[in-house]
């Protein structure tokens, strides 16, 4: 199978298996025990902890180990104090909107911040945040659909100056381009193992500890007394593995990647009407989301997939309903055109002889319609 969709998950990475397996045989003491192999297991999830905090420049103990991205997402926004209002970008993934919308209809007050074209935050939307006095704005790095980075950093600093509160979801950018909690000025992050050749089920929240954090799980008090549950000891040192290997390659990777992109749209340019959404925005080096007139996405997905070439119709966790993406549509897309959308999200295993298949095999599938 030749699969180009990396944004959704990746492979497990062979070196982060080998250091999971002795957490799934040999150490598979209680880290909360007190006893020698409790301790060794403690040891473990704290270099991984380490790990993790090292690839975003973060301090270790502001690293909270979760179950995925989903309920980093929902960790940080459930932490919203009663009456407080809350700013999302219009573009953010259902881990964001759909705790948003939960919020709003316990009566926070819900402000959703404007895109352009290119799926990049308005300059102007930004006074709405004033405007509607929310405390807390959700803003994502990287959009998982289109691949376009914000300017999260700048924006930080205006809300930050304005005494709000910043969260973004760091999940798609994180292993792909260079993220630095310090330097973005957030005070909540979120991440997943599974996006950087990690395992599934395991993701963190990095915080500023001036931000009071409120727990979705509570009862043994393990990370800090703000995600209770015995650890998931195997997956957390997978992701701290991982998190190592995404610091130590992270330019290698995002060279090859961008290379591989360049080549794929110079492919998809040889396509009539053929249209790359946000191509004029900075985006992530392997993403590449677009659209065919009087084409349907799913359609041609499954046509790919009798080809043995995994793509996505857009984010997983949304895909298969047959709706149009929010985010294209909040891009002012045509909702027709934007049910045309393919995604397809290289990895670093990925070579140009499978980009040159897969532009083969969709320019084959074009004639044929």
């Amino acid at each position: 199978m030749l699969y180009l969709d990396h944004n959704a998950t990746t492979p497990l990475d062979e070196r982060v298996l080998a250091a999971m397996l002795p957490f799934l045989t040999t150490f598979y003491g209680n880290p909360s025990s007190l006893y020698r192999q409790g301790r060794l297991v403690r040891s473990a999830i704290d270099t991984a902890r380490e790990q993790v905090a090292a690839l975003v420049d973060a301090p270790a103990a502001s690293v909270i180990f979760t179950s995925g991205g989903t309920e980093a997402n929902n960790l940080a926004l459930g932490s919203i104090p009663n009456g407080a209002g809350l700013a999302i970008a219009s573009t953010e993934h259902p881990s964001v909107t759909e705790p948003a919308l939960r919020l709003s209809h316990q009566g926070h007050a819900l402000t959703r911040l404007a895109v352009d074209g290119q799926g990049l935050l308005l300059d102007h939307a930004l006074p709405l945040t004033t405007a509607r006095q929310p405390q807390w704005v959700s803003a994502m790095l990287a959009n998982n659909e289109t691949g376009v980075i914000q300017d999260i950093a700048r924006y930080a600093q205006l809300w930050r100056d304005q005494g709000r509160i910043i969260h973004t979801d760091a999940v798609q950018a994180v292993g792909k381009i260079p993220v630095s909690f310090r330097q973005l000025g957030v005070h909540l992050l979120s991440l997943s193992s599974h996006k950087i050749y990690g395992p599934k089920g395991c993701g963190a929240l990095v915080f500023d500890k001036a931000v009071p954090i409120t727990p979705l799980l509570v009862g043994g008090g393990q990370e800090y007394n703000l995600r209770s549950g015995s650890e998931n000891v195997a997956a957390i040192v997978g992701f701290g593995k991982a998190a190592e290997l995404a610091k130590a390659e992270l330019a290698e990777r995002s060279r090859q990647l961008f290379a591989l992109r360049t080549q794929l749209e110079a492919g998809l340019a040889e396509i009539p009407g053929l249209t790359v959404f946000a191509q004029a925005a900075e985006r992530l080096p392997n993403t590449v989301q677009f659209g065919l007139p009087d084409s349907d996405g799913e359609m041609l997905l499954m046509k790919l997939d009798k080809h043995r070439i995994a793509v996505s119709s857009g984010s997983a966790c949304a895909s298969g309903g047959g709706q149009p993406s929010p985010v294209l549509l909040a891009m002012a897309v045509e909702p027709q055109f934007a049910k045309s959308a393919l995604r397809i999200s290289l990895g670093k295993t990925n070579t140009d002889a499978e980009v040159f298949h897969f532009i083969s095999v969709l320019k084959d599938l074009v004639r044929q319609a």
